[in-house]
């Protein structure tokens, strides 16, 4: 009999001594758990969604092209933040946890230097290619003229925070990954708070300040990220976290960041398929018109706030299945991970409905032109009922990566961009529209629901020492 086997017929593990850190994970029941980690989370999604509904607000006072480079540059900015977050964070939440799990509190101690490092190198790579080949990119997207000026203004000074941005998240997933949602979500309210106020008064140049347009609302990343990845360096160097972050000089062993990449490298690869779909999508949209662009732009941001809400399930169960994984409760794991699922199937399927019968509580917010207006609710009437696919696939995808086999959910992932693609060169052959262009988004991100299923349920999960 396996080692996997004997744990599960003799069922939860007696915990080893030194697995203390990680009790309340290991032990609690799982739904209240969940739920109580959720709950912050949930807060810092309100900050989020504040963030969106601002930024595309004020965006949209400043004209429909400059709606239509948001859209653009949604997508690249999107994959900066997934792999921040949900991909590299990830697998540093999970290498965290799995290690308190298996009670070695000095390697988790070790992860938070080489998660800083990993973070750093991340920022200065998006940083260069963006400032090398942005006007590329984003003229291969579609934008031309004033749209791709605007979208190169907002992303020269968005894409500087880069590495700031990767940093706040590294340090927020150390945190997740002790079972701390409180002090990361704080940082993220603050984020909004500071993203809003300045983005907001430098682009439309409110009282005596300058108005800088698209260049000005991207300063509230660059000033809101760093001044969180400064606060969050500074609390955990203070020792008042439960892991400390060392300031001096040691060296790297390449099996920590062994550790932390192999969850992270697959999960950032999840994310490359995840935004190439929308690429694929926003090349398609721009090829109507741009005010087809823009109104996709504003129903596709939607997709973006299902992020932080399947994130806020998700996320607490990575760490719970971390710990779960490391100290070799194999079926707890799981039953986080399912569990997590079902709400993130739930809160995404409800919100999807609710914006599919009345687009208006969504699209009123940011434009009144009658053409965007009709693109944006097309997207929403016939992608919303879809947002459940989405939401169950994501929140076992973040779980998945505390079990350390994040490859099946990969997987998930890479059928979606296949239905994407397929249903592109069917498209190009019968004609291109707004409904079928949506349709075919809706088929992907049910199509991601589907292959999360099978993923989940055939992937084999094993204890770890």
């Amino acid at each position: 009999m396996t080692r996997v086997e004997t744990i599960s017929a003799a069922g939860p593990p007696r915990f080893r001594h030194g697995a203390a850190p990680a009790g309340r994970l290991l032990q609690a029941p799982v739904l209240p758990t969940l739920l109580r980690l959720s709950v912050p989370n949930a807060v810092s999604l309100c900050a989020v969604t504040a963030i969106s509904i601002a930024e595309t607000g004020y965006v949209g006072r400043l004209g429909t092209d400059a709606l239509a480079a948001i859209a653009l540059v949604l997508p690249v900015f999107m994959l900066l933040q997934m792999m921040a977050i949900g991909a590299m964070g990830g697998g540093i939440t999970a290498a965290v946890a799995r290690a308190l799990g298996a009670g070695d509190t000095a390697r988790a101690t070790a992860l938070v230097r080489h998660a800083v490092v990993i973070a750093g190198c991340a920022g200065l790579t998006f940083t260069l290619v963006i400032i090398g080949f942005g006007r590329p990119i984003f003229h291969w997207l579609g934008g031309d003229g004033a749209v791709l000026d605007a979208a190169l203004a907002y992303a020269r000074v968005a894409f500087a925070a880069a590495g700031a941005i990767w940093l706040t998240n590294a340090l927020a997933s150390v945190l997740r990954g002790t079972g701390d949602m409180i002090v990361p979500s704080a940082t993220f309210v603050g984020i909004a708070l500071l993203q809003i106020t300045v983005g907001g008064a430098l682009g439309l140049g409110l009282g005596p300040l300058p108005r800088l347009g698209m260049a000005g609302v991207a300063c509230g990343v660059l000033v809101a990220y760093t001044t969180a990845a400064i606060g969050l360096a500074l609390y955990l160097a203070s020792g008042r976290a439960r892991l400390r972050f060392d300031w001096r000089l040691a060296p790297l062993d390449p099996r920590l960041f062994g550790e932390i990449l192999r969850v992270g490298a697959p999960a950032c690869l999840a994310a490359c398929q995840a935004i190439g779909a929308l690429l694929v999508l926003a090349h398609l949209a721009a090829q109507l018109s741009t005010d087809a662009l823009a109104g996709y732009g504003i129903g596709a941001r939607l997709e973006l706030l299902m992020m932080p809400l399947t994130f806020a399930f998700g996320v607490s169960a990575t760490p719970m299945v971390g710990a779960a994984i490391g100290a070799g409760d194999v079926a707890r794991a799981r039953r986080a991970a399912w569990t997590a699922g079902l709400l993130g199937f739930g809160a995404t399927g409800l919100l999807g409905l609710i914006v599919a019968a009345v687009p208006s509580l969504w699209v009123a917010l940011f434009s009144d032109d009658a053409a965007v207006v009709v693109a944006a609710n097309t997207y929403l009437h016939l992608a919303g009922p879809a947002f459940a696919g989405f939401g169950l696939a994501h929140c076992l995808y973040y779980a998945s990566q505390g079990s350390g086999r994040i490859v099946p959910m990969v997987l998930a992932q890479s059928f979606r961009l296949l239905v994407v693609v397929a249903g592109t060169m069917w498209i190009t052959r019968a004609g291109l529209s707004l409904s079928r262009l949506v349709l075919l988004a809706a088929a992907g991100l049910l199509a991601y629901g589907l292959g999360a299923i099978v993923a989940m349920s055939t992937s084999r999960w094993d204890a770890r020492p």
